[in-house]
């Protein structure tokens, strides 16, 4: 039973950080591509990084520079570190997780491509 719990949103004014946490139950000795995304009201849910079970990440040109996905494998825990953020990065933001058939699965921005999703955590930056 895999299961995701999103912390750490909340509110913050431009130029500061924030710190997000995904504490994730998955299956033991299965691969699997996590992410973190983001979506606001009546818009479409963005792909914003993916980690590998290598730690091969990947990221969006919007926050590329500026997001840091991270993993701690030993808790099943997942990362995303927000540094310098901007108005619009204001959203509800989600952990993701999607089983894959080896270690070396690349990891798509691609929100179809995820089974398995967090209730999600709100981020205000004004």
């Amino acid at each position: 039973h895999v299961q995701l719990v999103e912390s750490g949103g909340g509110s913050v004014r431009p130029g500061e950080s924030l710190r997000l946490s995904c504490a994730a139950t998955l299956e033991a000795n299965k691969n699997y591509c996590m992410a973190w995304f983001r979506q606001g009201s009546g818009t479409q849910r963005d792909g914003l990084a993916t980690i590998g079970s290598t730690g091969i990440t990947r990221y969006s040109d919007s926050v590329k520079g500026r997001f840091t996905i991270s993993k701690d494998n030993t808790k099943n825990n997942m990362y995303l570190q927000m540094d310098a953020l901007k108005p619009e990065d204001s959203d509800t933001y989600y952990c993701a997780a999607a089983l894959v058939g080896s270690r070396f699965n690349e990891c798509p921005l691609d929100r179809w491509y995820f089974t398995y999703w967090g209730q999600g955590t709100q981020v205000t930056v004004s």
